[in-house]
């Protein structure tokens, strides 16, 4: 995750495919400084996110009451050309989810306040849930290391989103295959 220009050309140097924010206001000092494809975690108004460059945002089962609301984002979202990832952090999130939206991305996110290889051990936990042909991206507050990472792509996660480091050290020096 990336908060400064500085912080996103240093991803790409690393390898980076892609970069994820986490406010309005580090998604614009990122987007002048990056062509990847950039991710908002941001909460607050989707308008804002477009306006300010952004190609995915995530959408927080945890925060959405209203079945109108999360349909009406999603909506939204995909008239504006967005990708729509839904962050899950539990079973039955990802039963709603896919009762109401039928979603093609799960951003996999552990329960707060977790160490690395109990993160690893929830989001291994998730992935079961994940139906086939759906991708499912997974969020890690701590850098993992490269054979974590080798172990989350072998039982099918799509991606990992990492906290911000080094995160050539994943890859040991090359581009992520994740």
């Amino acid at each position: 995750m990336v908060d400064r220009s500085s912080a996103a050309e240093s991803a790409l140097a690393q390898g980076a495919e892609a970069l994820v924010v986490t406010s309005h206001a580090a998604l614009e000092a990122v987007r002048p400084a990056s062509e990847l494809p950039i991710l908002s975690l941001a909460e607050g108004e989707l308008e804002e996110s477009i306006e300010a460059g952004t190609d995915a945002v995530a959408l927080d089962c945890e925060h959405f009451g209203a079945e109108e609301s999360i349909e009406e984002f999603v909506a939204r979202a995909a008239e504006k050309g967005l990708d729509c990832l839904i962050e899950v952090r539990a079973e039955d999130e990802i039963e709603r989810a896919l009762e109401l939206l039928d979603p093609e991305i799960f951003l996999l996110t552990p329960l707060r306040d977790s160490s690395l290889d109990e993160q690893l051990e929830h989001v291994l936990e998730l992935l079961p849930d994940i139906p086939a042909g759906k991708l499912a991206v997974a969020r890690l507050d701590a850098l993992p290391s490269r054979e974590q990472v080798s172990e989350l792509e072998r039982a099918g996660v799509d991606a990992v989103i990492v906290g911000s480091g080094d995160i050539a050290g994943i890859a040991g020096g090359a581009v992520p295959g994740v």
